[in-house]
């Protein structure tokens, strides 16, 4: 952090604290501090001035009021991007809150392959930058694991799986606000598999799911695979799924469970404050309607303090709570889990009907690695990267992007949702992007009702000069397309 050299403010008391922001302003406009960066403490600032802690708190107000910066609970204040937000949806239109059938598209299968195309430059892809991943770490946690594990690690590890790891993970949730013994906890093969066990245990043929909209493409075609219907609940970048809209549903619809990206959802990266998740629980509590939750972005949390989760809030079994380690240290050894609750019984039949158990070495090394510790330094390194990445991407797309642009600001993960002018049409800017090499996720896919026509989705999870120059190219074709859309 760019530290301020020592100085003491002058004149008159009463304006002290106004002195100490235009300080701090000055030193954002001649660009000392820049979008993300992290400005120095009250404390820092009160030594450095000669002032009060007060006058330092109150020259901070001032400068959130006058939107230059912001506060992240238990991590400080942080020089505020200039980007515009994406607006709030309109939260009082229910008559479109209806389930609907899914269908598979074939642009969801391309989507999905670009992002494994290594001469695609994956500006969409939500997977972390194999970089900022210990990769050499857990490969020799893996070679000393095989070589001391002996014939356990080619053995099945039976659901609930490796003892263990499910130990170190009922370690880990209580972080997140979970009292979970270790034979509450079942591994699956990555959070998706935890995901697709806990809508069987929950739902038949036919039955109506309730979900967040936008929402995560994969999980759309999951349902339509399993022949549901899902029902599309408006969701806000600050609060996530609309609670008022989900009652409304829950009245006029008969649904089998309700399914959620508590924490960073993807595509909003939206943050549910605790209060609303308690009142999610509550909601589908009071109506005997299981709550699927994902958490797999909450660790990935830019302040010191991890989120807490909307099983936290439950005390009657029906949060089924999912996630895995794809996100954070290694995606390819698709480690997942659930704490399932009442249905946790015939989630462990149904994992063992699919694949009998997740795969051994992978639940070793994942064991060891946590127990060790590695975990835990390796989210504090990749946090401060996701949101350093995440500054500068929103700051480029402000220089490139047609006049407009909206996006969110999510205080965790490395997802953003861009909207752009009406009239910038997402999917022809995907095909114009592919041939550019470029490779992103259109808006449509987030949604079963042809909305979001006009926003895609992008990954900071890498940062570099070529992804740099991929938002410049991104935004000359924006600019084109609006122009063709308004001749």
């Amino acid at each position: 952090m760019t530290m301020i050299s020592g100085q003491k403010i002058n004149g008159s008391s009463s304006l002290l604290y106004e002195q100490v922001a235009l300080e701090i302003s000055g030193l954002i406009e001649q660009g000392t501090f820049r979008a993300g960066d992290r400005v120095p403490s009250i404390r820092q600032l009160s030594r450095r001035f000669d002032v009060s802690i007060n006058t330092v708190m109150q020259a901070y107000t001032l400068l959130e009021d006058q939107r230059l910066i912001e506060a992240r609970p238990q991590s400080g204040y942080y020089v505020r991007s200039r980007v515009p937000e994406i607006r709030e949806p309109d939260l009082q239109s229910r008559s479109l809150i209806t389930p609907a059938t899914v269908t598979i598209s074939d642009l969801c299968h391309q989507v999905m392959c670009d992002m494994t195309n290594r001469d695609i430059l994956p500006l969409g892809r939500a997977i972390p930058d194999s970089r900022n991943l210990p990769i050499d770490k857990l490969n020799r946690i893996m070679a000393s694991e095989l070589r001391r594990g002996g014939e356990q690690s080619v053995q099945y590890h039976m659901a609930p799986g490796y003892e263990r790891l499910r130990v170190q993970i009922a370690r880990r949730v209580i972080m997140a606000g979970i009292s979970a013994a270790p034979d509450e906890v079942l591994i699956t093969s990555g959070c998706v598999e935890a995901v697709l066990l806990a809508l069987r245990a929950t739902c038949r043929t036919g039955d109506t799911i309730a979900v967040e909209s936008p929402f995560y493409f994969n999980f759309l075609q999951m349902i339509a695979e399993l022949g549901l219907k899902a029902l599309e609940i408006p969701s806000t970048p600050r609060e996530g799924i609309s609670i008022e809209a989900l009652r409304y549903a829950i009245e006029h619809n008969k649904i089998s469970a309700c399914l959620v990206i508590s924490n960073f959802g993807n595509p909003l990266g939206s943050l549910m404050p605790d209060e609303r998740k308690r009142e999610l629980v509550e909601l589908l509590t009071v109506n005997d309607i299981p709550l699927i939750e994902d958490d797999i972005y909450g660790d990935l949390v830019f302040g010191n303090e991890r989120p807490s989760t909307a099983k936290s809030f439950d005390s009657s079994g029906l949060v089924i709570y999912c996630s895995s380690f794809s996100k954070t240290i290694a995606p390819g050894y698709r480690v997942g889990w659930a704490i399932a609750g009442r249905f946790q019984g015939e989630m462990e039949r149904l994992k063992m009907m699919m694949n009998i158990a997740t795969a051994s070495p992978t639940q070793l090394a994942i064991a060891e690695f946590l127990a060790t510790g590695g975990y835990d330094h390796h989210l504090r390194s990749i946090r401060r990267i996701h949101a350093r990445n995440l500054s500068q991407m929103t700051e480029a797309i402000a220089r490139h992007f047609p006049e407009g642009t909206r996006m969110t600001r999510p205080v965790g993960g490395f997802i953003l949702w861009v909207e752009m002018p009406v009239g910038t049409d997402a999917i022809r800017l995907y095909h114009r992007a592919l041939e550019c090499g470029i490779g992103i996720v259109p808006g449509p896919l987030f949604s079963l009702s042809h909305k979001y026509s006009n926003h895609i989705r992008l990954s900071a999870a890498r940062w570099d000069e070529q992804i740099e120059r991929g938002i410049k190219t991104l935004g000359e074709l924006a600019h084109e397309l609006l122009g063709e859309s308004n001749v």
